[in-house]
């Protein structure tokens, strides 16, 4: 069985890493989810302009 969420390492400048975990707090998210709420309007901002996306193989 194909597991759902997928793991992926992100490098970024710890500064702007630190003011993300801040602004996510803020707003009572940990930065993993922040990331994905911006993950997810991105795709939807795309596909609103573009067409749904394929996922298939």
């Amino acid at each position: 069985m194909e597991d759902k969420l997928l793991r992926y390492t992100l490098r970024v400048d710890r500064t702007l890493f630190q003011k993300f975990r801040y602004i996510a707090g803020s707003k009572g998210r940990s930065a993993n989810k922040e990331i994905e709420q911006y993950l997810k309007r991105c795709v939807a901002e795309y596909e609103k302009e573009n067409g749904r996306i394929s996922t298939e193989s």
